[in-house]
């Protein structure tokens, strides 16, 4: 048996970022598939190598052992593991590269659609010679933004670029004011000041393209949220999330979120009546969590804190409109028609309403219920006398309209006469 011997790394435009070494093993007695490190962190536009070694016995019921087939994928239902060069997703951009108990999965021009867990699957020429290595390798593809500190006893403040997951330390990064390239800034900070009225935003040297949203540099009072449109189901969870600076020599003596003033009050979420018993958020922390959301709960929320100066009062607007709705799903159909070798159909639960959280859903074929969880289905076949419709769990009651695949045309010529050449038919 070959011994297995791992190295993973994130190949970008113009540098290589090695990855942690921390060795992800899953085998069972000879087969094994080996990953150095179970996360990878990449940048958006980037290109990235995820690379394994597996083991297998080299002999088995007296008959050498031969892998006839290698594949990497990230979707697998309905016992389908859908090899990602047939995947229409990752059209041309992927490629593998494989030889000698090793294979490289390349993946260019990432996507945020990409952040997925990947698995190496081989086939060989045993009746249950088939090995996937588990748990796989999850990827992260990172959004940028732009992070504000102010400097204590100073008008100066602390602009970071900061990534939805840890990139590699030492990255060289590129900063904008209005657009134009701050010449001699590579670090992931840097200081400006208060006063300045410029749009400032960040990105990864290399992948300019894929550039934060600009802030504005202004008064030391300000709060970002992190996502001002948010769309939710009627009975799930919600989280929101902010930031807020304020002057050096400040302390702020109170936080809190609101969407309704009564007497020229604000009234915070945690006395409304309405929202009794489903909000939750820390005196310190600037996120905020509804639960259990009713179509009521649709409004524009907005954070506001109070420090210890008479005029020290500030509310981020605007602020994050919630929209909550019913599901309204749709299925979409999709076929493999890379080879002839790939055929399977994929359905695809799709809602208009973007849950940031990724509900489990619920699938039925003729009205039974078939897989939960994840938001497709894999079939093999599709065959025309069956009907699929899909739903999200814990909201069966507003599934999808069903859907079924189209029947083969039937001809039936008359007269039933043989028919002459020259002769009209009706078909």
């Amino acid at each position: 048996m070959r011994a297995a011997a791992m190295s993973l790394a994130a190949t970008t435009s113009g540098f290589l970022v090695l990855l942690l070494t921390v060795t992800v093993m899953h085998s069972l007695g000879d087969w094994g598939v080996t990953y150095t490190s179970p996360h990878i962190c990449a940048v958006k536009g980037s290109t990235v190598e995820i690379r394994c070694t597996y083991t297998y016995p080299l002999r088995k019921h007296d008959r050498e052992t031969t892998v006839e087939k290698t594949l990497w994928f990230s979707k697998q239902s309905n016992d389908i593991y859908v090899d990602l060069r047939t995947d229409p997703d990752y059209s041309g951009r992927v490629d593998y590269r494989c030889g000698n108990n090793d294979c490289i999965l390349r993946i260019t021009d990432l996507r945020k659609s990409d952040s997925a867990v990947y698995m190496f699957r081989f086939i060989t020429n045993h009746q249950r010679g088939t090995y996937t290595g588990l748990p796989g390798v999850t990827l992260f593809v990172a959004d940028l933004q732009v992070s504000r500190s102010p400097i204590r006893d100073s008008r100066s403040v602390e602009l970071k670029c900061q990534s939805s997951c840890p990139l590699p330390d030492h990255q060289p990064y590129v900063w904008y004011s209005n657009g134009r390239i701050i010449e001699g800034q590579t670090s992931q900070s840097y200081l400006s000041h208060f006063d300045s009225l410029n749009k400032i935003s960040c990105a990864v040297s290399g992948h300019e393209k894929s550039t934060s949203p600009s802030v504005l540099v202004k008064a030391p009072w300000d709060v970002t949220y992190t996502s001002t449109q948010i769309c939710a189901f009627e009975g799930s969870t919600v989280e929101m999330h902010c930031s807020y600076t304020y002057p050096p020599r400040i302390r702020v003596a109170e936080t809190f979120w609101f969407t309704k003033m009564k007497d020229n009050q604000f009234v915070e979420l945690k006395a409304d009546q309405d929202y009794h018993g489903r909000v939750e958020y820390s005196k310190k922390s600037c996120s905020l969590t509804i639960k259990s959301l009713k179509k009521t709960d649709s409004a524009e929320y907005k954070f506001r804190f109070i420090t210890n100066q008479e005029l020290g009062k500030y509310t981020g607007e605007p602020g994050v409109t919630l929209s909550v709705s019913d599901p309204q799903l749709q299925i979409r159909v999709r076929r493999s028609t890379v080879n002839q070798f790939s055929t399977w159909t994929e359905l695809t639960c799709h809602s208009n309403c973007q849950h940031a959280d990724y509900p489990s859903y619920v699938w039925y074929k003729n009205r039974i219920r078939v897989e939960e969880k994840k938001r497709y289905l894999h079939l093999q076949t599709f065959d025309p006398s069956d009907t699929y419709y899909c739903a999200v769990k814990e909201q069966e009651r507003f599934h999808s309209p069903a859907v079924y695949a189209p029947k083969p045309p039937s001809v039936s010529v008359s007269p039933s006469a043989d028919i002459v050449e020259g002769r009209s038919v009706t078909l």
